[in-house]
């Protein structure tokens, strides 16, 4: 299951080890996108499947359907796990989301997130001080 927090080292050819708990629910090939928020979203190959079945579907006659589905598939990499583990971040996304050294690694269940520590720390702490609230409104949709 892809869950937890982890914070790895980007080492100078720009690969990141993923967590060993991780790499099973992975397997070797991946897709990693632009995500929100400036991280970056990484998917099995059956998950990126299904999202991107979902964007084709989107109308293309809205502008924003044409910017949030070129952002997720124009952005979009696919890539091998190393036998170390480890992936090579392509320039252009380490870029995006302002990876340097460093890299905050988070399983949400169905994908990963990679952030740069700074940025994820700052998120969590603006999300903690109205995670009560969002914990209402995701009750009143009916979540629980």
């Amino acid at each position: 299951m892809l869950i937890g927090e982890y914070l790895h080292t980007i080492d100078s050819k720009n690969r990141v080890s993923l967590p060993s708990k991780f790499r099973k629910d992975l397997g070797r090939a991946i897709v990693l996108t632009r995500g929100l928020d400036k991280c970056l979203f990484l998917y099995t190959l059956a998950e990126w499947k299904i999202l991107a079945e979902k964007l084709a579907k989107l109308p293309w006659g809205k502008s924003e359907h044409r910017s949030f589905i070129r952002t997720m598939i124009a952005g979009a990499t696919d890539l091998e796990i190393d036998s170390l583990g480890r992936i090579l971040l392509p320039d252009y996304l380490r870029v995006y989301a302002g990876l340097k050294d460093a890299a905050q690694i988070i399983g949400l269940y169905n994908r990963v997130e990679i952030w740069s520590p700074e940025l994820w720390m700052r998120y969590s702490e603006a999300t903690k001080d109205n995670i009560e609230l969002i914990a209402e409104k995701l009750g009143e949709a009916g979540l629980y």
